[in-house]
């Protein structure tokens, strides 16, 4: 029986060995692992604008109702200018109390509701965004939560960014191999981040323009796309 355990713990270390030595094989010996850091502009050639209507009602039904009739209407005349620029969707709907709280009550008192409706236009004629929001707010609508400009399609400049990047990461690699003295290998590994952030555009001055009769003026600016990328050396 000694004979045997001894047998099995020699076999068990010799797999255990080689598993370890054909890790090491596997693994690179001395590194060096580097980021790079890239950026891109375009200009934008996508906005999207998200529209609310608020009503409020003494009862649920009133605030509803209400709410919905206002929505159509603004559908309606968005549709009538966007035609077939563009696309229309409605979502976010909600209906909740409204309470009188104040101290000298013993509970809460419904005293009457709101409904919330949100409105989501799409586009790409660009040129269209300002007066699509001041139609909408002259139809019924009296907030606008966002506008975003960004790129439809986002892969060319991507693609732009991550090459400034990759540049930048493979000159951050020469310059250290110069200093440590040693002399770069091949690349083992490499990783990149890249991502396009819209442009967002303040509701605020849509909304005070448009309440002045003012059209709403409106500027994309350009779209930045940063990117990072990781490179790992052998050196060898």
């Amino acid at each position: 029986m000694r004979t045997k355990a001894s047998l099995i713990l020699i076999m068990l270390l010799t797999v255990t060995t080689a598993a370890s030595a054909a890790d090491s094989d596997n693994t690179p010996g001395r590194t060096i692992v580097v980021d790079g850091n890239g950026e891109a502009h375009a200009a934008p050639d996508w906005a999207t604008i998200n529209l609310a209507i608020e009503t409020q009602g003494h009862t649920a039904a009133a605030a509803a109702q209400s709410n919905a009739a206002l929505a159509q209407k603004v559908v309606d005349a968005l549709k009538a200018k966007l035609r077939d620029q563009g696309t229309i969707t409605t979502g976010g709907y909600s209906l909740s109390p409204e309470y009188d709280q104040r101290p000298n009550r013993e509970r809460p008192m419904i005293v009457g509701y709101t409904a919330q409706n949100s409105i989501t236009v799409e586009t790409g004629t660009l040129d269209l965004v300002g007066p699509l929001i001041d139609l909408s707010i002259g139809a019924g609508a009296n907030r606008v939560n966002y506008l975003n400009f960004t790129l439809k399609n986002d892969a060319k400049a991507r693609g732009e960014a991550i090459a400034n990047a990759t540049k930048d990461a493979r000159a951050q690699a020469d310059a250290l191999a110069s200093a440590l003295g040693v002399h770069l290998g091949q690349i083992v590994k490499a990783t990149t981040v890249a991502q396009v952030q819209p442009i967002r555009v303040s509701p605020v001055p849509m909304m005070a323009m448009a309440k002045m009769n003012e059209p709403t003026p409106i500027e994309a600016g350009q779209i930045s796309i940063p990117a990072t990328v990781t490179l790992t050396y052998e050196i060898e």
